[in-house]
């Protein structure tokens, strides 16, 4: 057995700093008038946060899963049934052809920006064009986390690090009622992944990277690639089972593998073929399909021009539309062809020597 290193784990938090964080939340003085009833519900959560309860309301696993009598929790449970239905519906050929078209960008015109991004326009053509090929569309717009009440994508905690089978399908890490890490989006996000035969993501360059809403998605989407589906096998997370699974060989499912993809990476100054390549990597390491070079774009939008008329740059730049619209395109003939059985997989079938 490898051994277990320790000793980063801060300090658990003391009655008063936990009163201070508690209360950040009912700043507004309206609340003042229910202040007695709020310091009742603190004590319960500081309760919780004592004994840890991460997840409160379990039930027994079940049939199907390696200890049955594991309890798990009911939340995880849910979405885990809504992405086994999701996975069943891509599979029947019966069911009408869907393309998720993720937003990457972090702003819109309900919040501190005051006007739409680029991006979100962008997606609206691939929109028109995928519903002219007949295809439904799903906009997972991200710039919700920003103008959205209590929506969140929390962080990875790189469970994968430690060990991959400690990494559940979907991810079990949230919600922890105990750390009030709540109201996690991605139950919601991983099945509409699942339920995507093709997935658009159109995003633009912030700081030569990806916008951190897109970014904190993609790493929640580790669980997607290697993900242990059943957290009985771990009991939970308990770390030296998880790690003696690995070494006995792991066969890393890739639980979205198969459907194609589309990119458009679009900047002002610079960064953006680094992060088309970096996405491009990213979603054919976890077996996604692409649909061709020219469902691969990135480019320039008022190059070195004022940001306060890059929407009007965007409204001059027909061709850039055009290839927007060609990715969409793009796209769509991969999905037909998918579905049909005749789309492109020169590499299928093929083991990795080295698989993680």
């Amino acid at each position: 057995m490898t051994p277990i290193r320790k000793g980063q784990a801060p300090a658990a938090l003391s009655r008063s700093v936990f009163h201070e964080r508690f209360m950040e939340s009912f700043m507004d003085p309206a609340f003042q008038a229910e202040a007695e009833a709020i310091s009742r519900v603190e004590a319960i959560a500081w309760d919780a946060y004592q004994e840890g309860r991460k997840a409160p309301r379990t039930r027994k696993a079940g049939p199907g899963y390696a200890d049955p009598d594991y309890d798990l929790s009911v939340e995880w449970l849910a979405t885990k049934a809504r992405i086994e239905q999701a996975q069943a519906a891509w599979q029947d050929p019966a069911t009408p052809s869907r393309v998720l078209l993720v937003c990457g960008s972090a702003r819109n015109d309900g919040t501190c920006p005051g006007e739409i991004s680029k991006t979100f326009r962008m997606v609206q053509w691939a929109e028109e064009t995928l519903a002219q090929a007949q295809i439904q569309t799903d906009v997972l717009d991200l710039s919700l986390l920003t103008s959205s009440y209590h929506l969140n994508i929390h962080p990875c905690k790189g469970c994968v690090s430690t060990a991959m089978p400690l990494c559940h399908w979907p991810c079990s890490c949230y919600p922890n009622h105990a750390q009030g890490q709540t109201s996690d989006w991605m139950n919601e996000i991983y099945e509409r992944w699942t339920a995507a035969h093709a997935v658009i993501i159109v995003t633009p360059v912030y700081w030569y990277q990806s916008p951190s809403p897109l970014k904190l998605m993609i790493d929640r989407l580790v669980c997607a690639d290697g993900g242990n589906p059943d957290p009985t096998r771990t009991h939970g997370k308990k770390v030296a089972e998880a790690k003696t699974l690995e070494l006995q060989g792991w066969d890393y499912p890739q639980h979205l593998a198969g459907r194609a993809y589309g990119l458009v990476v679009h900047g002002d100054v610079a960064g953006i073929e680094g992060v088309r390549r970096g996405l491009s990597d990213w979603l054919d390491w976890m077996g996604l399909i692409d649909a061709g070079s020219q469902a691969r774009l990135d480019r320039y939008v008022g190059y070195y021009a004022p940001y306060a008329t890059s929407h009007d740059a965007l409204d001059a730049d027909a061709p850039l539309q055009a290839e927007v619209r060609n990715v969409a395109s793009a796209v769509a003939h991969a999905v037909k062809a998918l579905r049909a059985g005749t789309l492109s997989q020169p590499d299928k079938g093929l083991s990795r020597p080295r698989p993680k």
